[in-house]
């Protein structure tokens, strides 16, 4: 796993992040990689750090949005995720644990799903999706813990029929980001410390994105492009 880091140095924020990881990848993905290409951002986090990587890999940049399914009581501990297309990853460890019924599941999807396509509206307004068939795509979040949102992400693309998939973060724990290594083409994480301990324990600074700064980044994307 030499493209992994083992740093252990916390970002500044996203931006620092992001800056950081176009870097890497702009060292590491071969032309092919790199020609035709689009830059995904998950929605929210991930769009702040996947808009720097756009811009330093001169690339186009698009918002995907994936709702995290949270365990009832414990709602930042992730019991699957949901993403546009109507697919949903479980980690059916976690609710083995954490004794999540199958009503209580559905209940849950229902309302994410609601703002799944709420957000969806928001930050994309009336302008299309950029096409994905037959490009290669690097998908970005702001990092990884369980990788149910990741997961997620990764299954509703490969219903979009891209060449070849690129899952690129900041900050992972060791053995979620050595998971997608059997799911997509490439995956890169810029450091991978242990004991991880959550993503936003990696970032000086890790303020909830805001639907408004999405938009702004999106908007902000397309017109200088």
């Amino acid at each position: 796993m030499d493209r992994f880091s083992q740093q252990n140095q916390p970002f500044d924020d996203r931006q620092d992040a992001g800056r950081q990881l176009g870097e890497l990848l702009r060292e590491r993905l071969d032309d092919d990689a790199r020609a035709d290409a689009v830059v995904l951002g998950l929605a929210r986090g991930g769009i702040p750090v996947a808009y720097e990587v756009a811009k330093l890999l001169e690339r186009p940049l698009d918002v995907f949005v994936v709702r995290k399914l949270g365990a009832p009581g414990h709602e930042e501990l992730a019991i699957g995720a949901i993403a546009s297309g109507d697919v949903r990853v479980m980690n059916d460890d976690v609710v083995r644990q954490m004794r999540v019924g199958d009503d209580a599941i559905e209940e849950i999807a229902a309302q994410e799903r609601e703002e799944l396509q709420r957000r969806e509206q928001r930050y994309r307004g009336a302008r299309e999706a950029v096409p994905l068939e037959g490009r290669p795509v690097i998908i970005v979040d702001d990092g990884l813990a369980t990788g149910a949102s990741m997961r997620a992400a990764v299954s509703a693309l490969e219903q979009r029929n891209p060449s070849t998939i690129v899952v690129a973060v900041p900050t992972g724990a060791p053995d979620t980001c050595a998971m997608f290594e059997d799911m997509v083409d490439e995956v890169v994480c810029l450091q991978t410390p242990q004991p991880f301990g959550g993503v936003g324990r990696w970032y000086k600074s890790f303020p909830q994105t805001k639907d408004d700064e999405v938009t702004d980044l999106l908007e902000k994307s397309v017109s200088s492009a």
